[in-house]
């Protein structure tokens, strides 16, 4: 079970504004701890299910005596490999029509197994929405041990 999943964006508080529209939770700053400017998108689901949203270029390291952030001001990469799925309970259309407001690409996708909406944060960052239709093919996926093994035992 992943409770929360840390990203970086170039506007934080946009980001988990729009994010928390999607989620159906709330957007609130990150406890000062945190890089300025970050903010935390609580859903309030029983998993407590949160995406931290970090200032673009922030980066983790091993701090003492745990983690700590460093913010490169000159970040270089226009895409991240960091995605996630995201089971939400708005419909295909609602993201859709979020990511035309926002200039972000969205798109349905089909993993060959199961369906989601790609929804390209800021265009550089992939998270994979899964409205509740979407949600059912992925756990019927998922939970299937021997659909599993079939599905990867064939040959790429």
């Amino acid at each position: 079970m992943i409770h929360h999943i840390s990203i970086d964006a170039k506007n934080p508080q946009h980001v988990a504004d729009v994010l928390a529209e999607i989620t159906g939770g709330q957007a609130v700053p990150a406890p000062p701890n945190f890089p300025e400017g970050s903010r935390f998108v609580l859903v309030g689901d029983e998993h407590g299910s949160m995406i931290e949203v970090l200032p673009c270029g922030t980066e983790f390291y091993p701090g003492n005596p745990e983690a700590d952030f460093h913010t490169n001001p000159l970040p270089e990469a226009t895409y991240v490999a960091t995605h996630a799925y995201v089971s939400v309970q708005v419909s295909v259309d609602d993201l859709f029509r979020i990511g035309q407001r926002e200039g972000w690409l969205t798109r349905r996708c089909d993993r060959g197994f199961f369906e989601l909406v790609e929804c390209w944060i800021e265009n550089r960052l992939m998270i994979e929405f899964a409205p509740p239709e979407m949600k059912a093919q992925y756990l019927g996926f998922l939970t299937n041990p021997e659909a599993m093994q079939a599905a990867f035992a064939q040959p790429a």
